[in-house]
């Protein structure tokens, strides 16, 4: 079963488990956001087209993580009045899974753990091996950053993971990382790592 829903003023065709980047919306990492605005319900040959909506029609979908894209440099230049501008800009969006489509006026299953809920499981998986937890795992940390690390009192995926606001700010001051670790997202790498995601592309340098 598939449907077209618009949001941020675009278009897009889905179907159950489809993960989707968008344009930012609220919520919190885990809960569940609705899609209204459905424009076409189908499945197979079965299509039922709105005018402009499929009255009834709703698409669920499980809110994955807000965060900022790739950079993108803007520069201006006038040659005649010596004038040069370069800004960067980084557009935040949002990933969502697509978990139901509904039609009938039906509503979403209840709704699942938010993100919280999640780090009982990752330190059970974590405690019982079944997870890696080794900080060279972080994209950019080779042994020689592993051992500053360890120096300045961090030891662990677990312990980057639970790093606070303060606790980023110490340990940028002490190594001079000049804002390496939010620049990297060393905290979504290190909760992705034990969760069991893959790790990212190491970075050249």
């Amino acid at each position: 079963m598939f449907a077209v829903i618009k949001t941020g003023g675009k278009q897009y065709k889905v179907s159950a488990d489809d993960v989707l980047r968008i344009e930012k919306i609220e919520g919190n990492a885990g809960e569940i956001v609705t899609f209204d605005h459905v424009l076409m319900v189908g499945q197979g040959s079965d299509v039922t087209i709105g005018e402009p909506l499929v009255e009834g029609a709703l698409v669920a979908a499980e809110l994955v993580v807000t965060k900022k894209d790739k950079k993108i440099i803007i520069f201006k230049k006038n040659r005649r009045h010596n004038y040069r501008r370069r800004n960067g800009h980084r557009q935040l969006f949002t990933e969502v899974r697509i978990t139901e489509i509904l039609t009938g006026g039906k509503k979403p299953s209840a709704k699942k753990a938010t993100a919280k809920a999640s780090a009982p499981k990752i330190e059970e998986a974590a405690s019982t091996g079944e997870i890696k937890d080794d900080l060279k795992l972080i994209s950019g940390v080779g042994p020689a950053l592993e051992k500053k690390l360890n120096n300045a009192g961090v030891k662990s995926l677990k312990d980057v993971a639970a790093f606070t606001a303060d606790d980023v700010a110490r340990v940028d001051a002490e190594l001079s990382f000049k804002g390496r670790i939010e620049r990297e997202e060393w905290i979504q790498q290190a909760k992705d790592l034990l969760e069991g995601k893959p790790p990212r592309a190491k970075s050249a340098k």
